[in-house]
């Protein structure tokens, strides 16, 4: 069993498109997880994932901060206690349109690590 406050997990820049981003691997393969991975995810105002697409799906729950995720469908609102199922193959992306960080819990299936 791992019990860890999120904050004794270093932040990383996950590199790549991203602007203002920061993930923290909360739950990995490293820690012995075999089929979902957890990390919680900091965007900055103004900041933003790539947007992108790729295989695996991810389940998202909006902690704290504002902002929108963008899909093939247009827009939509995140806020505090906001779920977002994204599935495979769906082009995607996060974005902070408010005034503190945007923090979001993020699953996905080991395959997609």
């Amino acid at each position: 069993m791992k019990v860890v406050h999120y904050t004794e997990v270093p932040a990383e820049d996950p590199g790549g498109e991203t602007k203002g981003v920061t993930v923290r691997w909360l739950i990995s393969r490293d820690d012995g997880a075999t089929n979902y991975y957890m990390r919680i995810f900091e965007v900055a105002p103004g900041g933003h994932s790539p947007l992108h697409r790729h295989p695996w799906e991810h389940e998202v729950y909006v902690l704290s901060g504002e902002g929108e995720v963008i899909g093939e469908g247009g827009a939509a609102a995140l806020r505090p206690g906001t779920a977002v199922f994204v599935p495979g193959d769906e082009l995607h992306q996060f974005r902070n349109t408010g005034e503190q960080p945007l923090r979001f819990i993020c699953t996905i299936p080991s395959s997609g690590a």
